[in-house]
């Protein structure tokens, strides 16, 4: 058989390599410290370049964000932003006037479509001890017939995704969260209805595993014409299907293998992502996705003369009160909690 692996790729810098239908994958990994009376690092930010911060100083970037770390308002038209925030806490506002706080697990799935402006801001709640917070943040593009309808979000609860738990032969254990994509005996949430991923030919997978080390598991096979992409970012080493793959690594894999998983040494993590590319062309600037330049000359167009529905709030990166716990509430004022 030949390997399984059809290709590799250093994870070396942001943002990661992806294939149709995602357009863009990132991995926050951030050690704040703690937090002062603004949600802001109680240390200070001297020595960064405010705006404008990915240097990874000290362990950690403020990103676009000034006084509090992340990415104030900026729009989005034409994908879909799917966030796993795995640690700490993301502080939603947008355009419509919807808002949320959410972390710690859960999963924010963003339809953009025709325009919004939203903001991702990281408070740092923890005034005696630090913030470490962690998320992927992964761009699915929309199909033509897709990019303009209205905008909408899914919160995903951590308490409400499936986790599911595998014990191999030897005792050792692995821990699938099913974002998307249905594995045996799980089947996932369901997506924002305008989503690729609610298109029964999308074959679309959104998985993390978390391995214990030796463990083994099998995953399911690749559906015909799906791409299935592996990111390897924590742990030592493992073998998909005999080939060897350090972390630090991604793969593109092939349909036609087995798709066995064995750990190494430590315990490990990884992303899948996998989907039946959209084919269509991609025109791209910054965040806007469309099909054609024209397209994105007329998103540039929209947004300057809407602003995607105006910004309701009092600053570009608005925080909710520290004591606030995890909450949503949508454009049409739906009130939801965990």
């Amino acid at each position: 058989m030949n390997s399984a692996i059809q290709e590799k790729f250093r994870l070396a810098s942001m943002p990661w390599p992806t294939a149709d239908p995602f357009l863009f994958c990132v991995h926050h990994l951030d050690n704040y410290p703690q937090g002062n009376s603004a949600m802001g690092p109680a240390t200070g930010v001297s020595g960064r370049a405010i705006g404008s911060d990915f240097s990874g100083k000290d362990g950690w970037s403020m990103y676009h964000g000034e006084n509090v770390p992340g990415f104030p308002g900026h729009p989005h038209r034409g994908f879909e932003t799917i966030t796993v925030a795995r640690n700490g806490f993301i502080d939603h506002h947008d355009s419509l006037g919807a808002k949320a706080r959410f972390g710690h697990g859960d999963v924010q799935w963003m339809t953009a479509g025709k325009g919004v402006v939203h903001c991702e801001m990281f408070p740092l709640v923890n005034e005696n001890e630090r913030n470490p917070t962690e998320l992927f943040q992964i761009w699915l593009n929309l199909p033509a017939k897709k990019k303009l309808v209205e905008p909408h979000f899914t919160m995903f609860w951590a308490e409400d995704v499936p986790k599911l738990d595998i014990e191999d032969s030897q005792g050792h254990r692995t821990e699938i969260t099913v974002i998307a994509g249905a594995m045996p005996q799980r089947s996932p949430l369901t997506p924002p209805p305008d989503s690729w991923a609610s298109d029964p030919r999308a074959n679309l997978a959104v998985w993390t595993l978390k391995m214990q080390p030796h463990a083994e598991v099998q995953l399911p096979i690749i559906p015909a014409g799906a791409v299935r992409t592996l990111y390897f970012f924590e742990g030592e080493s493992a073998q998909f299907d005999q080939e060897k793959l350090e972390v630090g690594w991604g793969a593109v894999i092939a349909s036609d293998g087995e798709n066995r998983i064995k750990n190494g040494n430590k315990p490990s993590e990884f992303l899948v992502l996998q989907g039946t590319p959209i084919g269509e062309p991609v025109a791209q600037h910054g965040p806007f996705v469309m099909n054609h330049p024209q397209e994105i000359r007329q998103a540039m167009i929209d947004y300057q003369n809407t602003g995607f529905g105006g910004w309701p709030w009092p600053t570009s990166s608005p925080v909710h009160p520290r004591e606030q716990a995890r909450f949503a509430v949508h454009a049409d004022g739906r009130l939801e909690t965990p």
